[in-house]
């Protein structure tokens, strides 16, 4: 196996390998990797919700918190680069395994589980020398040879699937009814007695840093949270924290949102809500009832952020408690844009929870009372979802900023800036890989088993967290995404973006984010020489990494599902999408 040094940046972090086999300093930082599935931009109070996360935000009062940081629009697209470092069309995850187009089956980058092309980040500080824990989410494939153990996690706890039910093995789908779970690398046929999916991932990972406590070794403990990912299953006394706050509805929570993201610096003065989306109705047209009842599921969805906020606190006053926190890197973030699918808004046309009519036959989904219980199934829907994508254009599925951009926190030894500060350099879930390494001292493979490893293409942030540097990326790098079709290219502050109508036009748009982060204004027609340009680069970017557009897109017939645009009325308020789709009479508040 052939290496490429990674520069070591760190003072304070001894970490120097001499061969494969040489024992490694003592003092290199513990990471934790605290992975939210699904949640929002705008959810914890550090970045503007007003959802109670004070353990989230305490690492954020002690860290940097990033506004510019991207993930994928998917979560297993997401998760697949994290751990290998490489483009999704190069290791397995080109495309989700649900939704695999006919022209890409067979081909490599398209597996639909992290390929054996690429090696992990895992795998890397395993042999460097550290203990490596994973408990929650994986996604990235089930057979042996693919499940966490066999891609370089020492110790895990792991759901296979994508999502599914928070209290027992029952899954929300026809096509695998019965959950997948490992433990250790073994296939698991019951689940811990009194099993709960947010903190028994949290027990776990505290019991396996434990077993090795004492024993000099740093660990790397990934904890990929299944919450608030749908459905929102969560005990009752995490139910009730909130009720009746919510029922004035979505349009009041983005402003609210917004301007205290202002105020806090998370975003720029003047800066404009994205449109509500036409096929949102405006709450204040809606009667008490409706509202109410569509209030209660962001009263689910918000209890279910603050119960993974308590067991994060958990977490952390463990490490407190064995003297282990102050040398403990935390990195915490989303995996994708807020899921706009709820089983009620099917029209919404994101690629959340697969078979909803193995959903509506099987689960409680008609009872407000049952909301939360085991044999519930619920989602917030899309205009929850734009409030927690704030101030951002759509969410989960799209490459809008509000499906792509995410909440990024950072603390511990390595970070050398102001406490609390915050930075809008842009960063890249492909950054992890080289970070995290560069932290270890350790390196990546030119080669594995003898064949050539495709490179990391990702930026350390040791410099910029150290206070040395503003920004990694010079005014030359991009970053581009394809997913389900979709298509974005983001080059400084410009960023080009194709897709599926509705939601896009369905040819190139082109946006300036430095004077528009929420979209609003596609300047293709007024700069179609910077679209051209872009789009060398775009092309650039498929020929480099294997990118094969699906003959099939799961979006290709949303169009003639969602309402049909109406003409615009002047009457409505600025801050609201003029095109409005017009609820039903039984929905509508009696005139007065």
């Amino acid at each position: 196996m052939q290496w490429i040094k990674l520069p070591y940046r760190r003072a304070g972090i001894m970490a120097l390998m001499l061969s494969a086999s040489i024992a490694w300093a003592d003092d290199r930082p513990n990471i934790v990797i605290i992975l939210a599935d699904d949640m929002g931009y705008a959810d914890m109070g550090s970045f503007g919700g007003e959802i109670d996360t004070p353990n989230l935000d305490a690492l954020a009062a002690e860290g940097v918190r990033f506004t510019q940081f991207y993930t994928h629009a998917s979560c297993s697209p997401t998760r697949s680069v994290m751990l290998s470092g490489v483009d999704t069309h190069l290791n397995g995850l080109g495309n989700m395994s649900e939704w695999t187009a006919p022209n890409q089956k067979g081909v490599p980058g398209y597996e639909g589980y992290l390929n054996d092309s690429v090696v992990t980040l895992p795998q890397l500080l395993l042999r460097g020398g550290y203990h490596t824990y994973m408990t929650g989410k994986w996604h990235l494939g089930k057979a042996p040879d693919k499940i966490p153990r066999a891609r370089g996690f020492e110790r895990d706890f792991s759901l296979l699937d994508g999502g599914g039910n928070y209290w027992d093995m029952k899954n929300v789908t026809a096509l695998t009814p019965r959950l997948v779970f490992t433990e250790d690398g073994q296939y698991l046929s019951e689940l811990p007695e009194g099993y709960y999916a947010t903190r028994t991932y949290t027990d776990k990972m505290i019991d396996f840093i434990e077993a090795n406590r004492g024993d000099d070794n740093p660990f790397f403990a990934y904890v990929a949270h299944q919450a608030p990912h749908d459905p929102y299953h969560l005990p009752k006394e995490w139910r009730e924290r909130h009720v009746g706050e919510y029922d004035k509805g979505w349009d009041s929570f983005r402003r609210e949102r917004l301007n205290r993201q202002i105020e806090l610096g998370i975003t720029k003065k003047g800066t404009a809500l994205a449109e509500r989306m036409w096929f949102i109705p405006d709450p204040t047209q809606l009667a008490p009832a409706p509202r109410a009842v569509l209030g209660m599921k962001m009263e689910l969805y918000a209890g279910m952020v603050e119960n993974m906020d308590h067991h994060v606190g958990r977490l952390v006053n463990y490490l407190k408690s064995i003297g282990e926190y102050d040398n403990t890197i935390f990195l915490v973030f989303g995996d994708n844009g807020a899921e706009g699918t709820d089983l009620f808004e099917m029209i919404a046309g994101t690629p959340g929870t697969l078979n909803y009519l193995n959903a509506a036959i099987n689960w409680s989904n008609t009872d407000p009372k049952a909301w939360g219980e085991p044999g519930s199934f619920i989602g917030y829907g899309p205009m929850w979802a734009q409030v927690s994508m704030t101030p951002f254009s759509q969410y989960k599925g799209w490459l809008a900023e509000g499906g792509i951009r995410n909440a990024l926190i950072v603390s511990g030894p390595v970070v050398g800036r102001p406490d609390g500060s915050i930075n809008d350099a842009v960063m890249h879930i492909v950054d992890i890989m080289p970070t995290l390494l560069d932290v270890a001292g350790t390196e990546y493979p030119t080669h594995l088993n003898g064949s050539e490893l495709p490179p990391i293409t990702g930026k350390s942030w040791l410099p910029l967290l150290a206070g040395e540097a503003d920004t990694i990326r010079s005014g030359q790098d991009y970053l581009a995404w394809e997913l389900f079709g979709n298509r974005a290219l983001r080059q400084g502050d410009w960023k080009l973006r194709w897709q599926w109508k509705p939601f896009g036009t369905g040819d190139w748009e082109l946006y300036n984010l430095a004077t528009d982060p929420s979209e609003r204004s596609n300047l293709a027609d007024q700069a179609p020489d910077k679209v051209a340009a872009l789009r060398i680069l775009w092309e650039q970017y498929v020929a480099e990494n294997n990118v094969i557009i699906p003959s099939r897109s799961i979006f290709e017939t949303l169009e003639k599902q969602l309402p049909k645009r109406v003409p615009d009325d002047p009457g409505y308020p600025p801050l609201i999408n003029k095109r409005q789709f017009v609820p039903p009479p039984e929905m509508v508040k009696e005139s007065t």
